[in-house]
């Protein structure tokens, strides 16, 4: 058990701790896990828990500007998978909710050394040194008493040897665990000590909720709670969880502890009152309230907790942000992004952006430090111009109002990084966004690195470094991009969802997974998308350059009409000249009808970039086709007749021509099957 135990430190970090004891030392302590990085490797991690050396495998601390204190055992900082296997192997196994104390203190008799040891009882009104002379397991507190010397420090000078002795007395000199800091001994002995006192410590801190002994027991504790909001904990040290997401899990664990805090004394007033009188009777009604906004809350909070859901819940809550629309007084400001002002620069920008001509009228111009503060304050109408510099952003460029915002440069000397994976980088909501001249990077995401939720966003001249998914364009909404550069997305380039528009002229789409992904438009509730590619260069991606999603039970379909089926043979059109007469339309007629620029030619002479063009307007007009009849048929079935077999009348694809496709893993044009 010991070598279950015993582990080496690499994460320092307390982040999700509603409680107010989390204060002072483990901040210390995490700040100084952080400087010597996140994470150690298992190889060094199973070293410091061999018991082949001598001595303690574990390091020591000393609080900031308590240095009087004696140095303290650094626990704080285990990672993930240690705290993971001590829970699940060790403390809790597969106990129920009602049994956790039981299995803790079952836990402590094993490995906790009942006393000789010395500790600091930390709160957040004080420190002082204590020394154990026995521990209550059942109760999780230690018996203490006040070490020689003494040593205490507050931050109330009423904190004497005497007031000390009778709080200590008050509380019967038995402490929380949790509230003790062990200190060192390089001896080794106290380790396991250290390493159960911390565990105890996280568990109460970061695991545990008030209202889980009430929670059904019919399911493993561990499984049901302990397990994801671990994983919980982790994702946000290590910046996998939206910033706004975060602080929306933090106020629903408040806004749930103080109900059901409300709920604890309204359930003991009813439970003390014998009469049934017409106060309990409201009593009644508002406790059955309570106990239905709990239930609401904790829905919530296991939503964010589980790690696939928690990603719905973040998209919604981040499409449904409101625009401030115009100000009050009409004004439309210009902000100036600049790290630092010169004179010169000032100059340049009067003369280039911000008075080229004689002005008018008078122009309200604000300066910023950072790109994010300037977006954050823009309303309808308003101009951003970020000056040449490299900027680091914390948090998401949430975009909702019809706004500017430009690069005074060119995008390789205008460089805004973002920092923290669980963020999107670009979120627009507005109705006419433009953004141009910019380079954006992004590194160890989570979330792509802009998404078009709904209105329109027009990307010219822009570099985008990607690292998860790169342009997401959702339902309804319409995007425009020109002369841009996107690489490293280890999805797809860009996702074009069913309904929207997308626009892509001039760019070039390289090293992602996949260059263009077309989700599926073939269900009845989706619209077809509309999609112009004119003149871009695809390469260098490792799978297709474009691809486009469907169903596997629409490839039986046109297995099917392939061989013969009389529905989905052929489409027919009326001509002209003879209105009775109908024709067979061969593929290439259709592709020509459909894209309304390409000229039939014969397959064997085109090159590989129009070869793809070709590829891809054949399968999308199969698909659209397909689609349609789909509709016809599912219409005639209820009796409703449809004439229209025009492929134009249903807007389809703009124009795709011009395209180049060089050196993409599967080629030029694919499908995925789902």
């Amino acid at each position: 058990m010991a070598d279950g135990l015993l582990a080496g430190g690499g994460l320092g970090l307390e982040l999700m701790s509603p409680e107010p004891e989390r204060t002072g030392w483990a901040a210390e302590e995490e700040q100084a896990a952080l400087e010597k990085g996140l994470f150690q490797d298992e190889d060094s991690c199973s070293d410091c828990s061999s018991h082949d050396k001598p001595g303690s495998s574990l390091q020591s601390f000393v609080p900031e500007g308590k240095t009087h204190f004696p140095e303290m055992f650094q626990t704080s900082q285990l990672l993930f998978y240690e705290r993971f296997r001590a829970y699940q192997d060790y403390i809790l196994a597969d106990c129920k909710a009602s049994e956790v104390r039981e299995f803790t203190a079952e836990f402590l008799e094993k490995v906790l050394e009942p006393s000789g040891w010395r500790a600091v009882w930390h709160t957040n009104v004080f420190e002082v040194l204590v020394e154990v002379i026995d521990v209550d397991f059942t109760a999780l507190k230690a018996v203490v008493s006040l070490a020689d010397p003494y040593l205490c420090e507050s931050q109330v000078s009423t904190f004497t040897l005497e007031c000390m002795k009778e709080l200590l007395d008050l509380k019967e000199h038995r402490l929380p665990l949790q509230e003790l800091w062990v200190v060192f001994d390089d001896s080794g002995v106290f380790d396991q000590t250290a390493l159960a006192v911390e565990h105890v410590r996280f568990f109460y801190q970061n695991i545990w909720r008030s209202w889980d002994e009430e929670e059904e027991d019919e399911y493993d504790y561990f499984v049901r709670c302990v397990e994801p909001r671990l994983r919980l904990h982790y994702d946000i040290l290590e910046d996998r969880v939206p910033s706004g997401l975060i602080v929306d899990y933090q106020n629903l664990l408040t806004q749930c502890e103080e109900s059901y805090r409300k709920f604890l004394n309204l359930r003991s007033s009813l439970s003390n009152c014998n009469s049934d009188s017409e106060q309990e009777n409201i009593s009644m009604v508002e406790g059955l309230k309570l106990y239905s906004e709990i239930e609401q809350l904790k829905q919530k909070l296991k939503l964010i907790e589980n790690p696939l859901l928690r990603y719905v819940f973040g998209y919604q809550k981040n499409s449904n942000i409101q625009a401030k629309g115009v100000r009050t007084n009409g004004q439309k400001v210009t902000h100036v992004v600049s790290s630092t002002m010169t004179t010169g620069l000032l100059q340049a920008l009067l003369r280039d952006r911000l008075c080229p001509e004689p002005c008018k009228e008078e122009m309200e111009i604000q300066f910023h430090s950072d790109p994010l503060s300037a977006i954050n304050a823009c309303y309808e109408g308003d101009t951003v111009i970020v000056c040449p510099g490299h900027y680091m952003v914390h948090g998401t460029f949430s975009i909702a109002d019809s706004i500017e915002l430009e690069g005074y440069g060119l995008p390789d000397d205008i460089v805004i990084e973002k920092r923290g994976k669980g963020d999107t980088f670009v979120d627009c909501t507005g109705v006419d966004i433009k953004i141009s001249s910019i380079k954006f990077v992004q590194h160890d995401a989570v979330e792509g690195i802009l998404i078009i939720h709904r209105g329109k966003t027009t990307l010219e001249n822009c570099v985008l470094q990607c690292e998860t998914t790169g342009v997401t364009v959702r339902t309804s909404a319409e995007f425009l991009m020109r002369n841009s550069d996107l690489y490293g997305a280890k999805g797809a380039g860009i996702e074009i969802y069913p309904g929207s528009k997308c626009t892509l002229s001039d760019n070039g789409i390289h090293h992602c997974k996949e260059g263009i992904l077309i989700k599926d438009f073939l269900d009845e509730h989706y619209d077809i998308p509309k999609i112009s590619m004119v003149n871009n260069v695809i390469h260098n991606n490792e799978g297709y350059g474009v691809v486009l999603v469907k169903p596997t039970i629409f490839s039986d379909l046109q297995e099917n009409a392939q061989d013969g089926s009389e529905e989905n043979k052929a489409l027919k059109i009326q001509t002209g000249g003879d209105a009775d007469v109908a024709e067979r339309v061969d593929l290439e007629e259709l592709i020509q009808c459909a894209t309304g620029k390409m000229e039939l030619c014969e397959r064997a002479d085109l090159s590989e970039q129009v070869e793809g063009n070709c590829e891809i307007v054949n399968e999308l007009v199969a698909a659209s086709t397909q689609k349609g009849q789909m509709k016809k048929k599912r219409l005639s079935e209820l009796g409703i007749t449809q004439a229209d077999d025009n492929l134009m009348s249903q807007e389809m694809f703009v124009s795709i021509l011009g395209n180049q496709f060089k050196w993409n893993g599967k080629g030029s044009f694919g499908t995925f099957l789902f």
